[in-house]
């Protein structure tokens, strides 16, 4: 099962983030542990964070790997590699 794959059949579920990094001049986010809400995956879509994996090696960017995520109650596309998340 890809990581993909993974994202998909537990879309509805929590997910945790270790970290993020926000685009737009926020920079890194003040929450470490980010408890998330899988809400939907893309293979491309506009994001606004990334995860540290997905930075560090370009993993998701080159996979493509995005997912919409429910962050402090309010929807984000976020690019995540397998590294990045806990599925709970």
């Amino acid at each position: 099962m890809t990581f993909l794959n993974q994202l998909q059949s537990h879309r509805g579920g929590l997910i945790r983030l270790k970290e993020l990094y926000w685009y737009g001049g926020r920079g890194w986010d003040k929450s470490p542990d980010q408890i998330c809400l899988l809400m939907d995956t893309a293979g491309r879509a506009p994001c606004v964070a990334r995860a540290p994996a997905a930075m560090s090696a370009g993993v998701a960017i080159e996979a493509g790997t995005a997912a919409l995520l429910l962050v402090d109650g309010t929807p984000h596309w976020v690019w995540v590699a397998p590294a990045d998340v806990e599925f709970l």
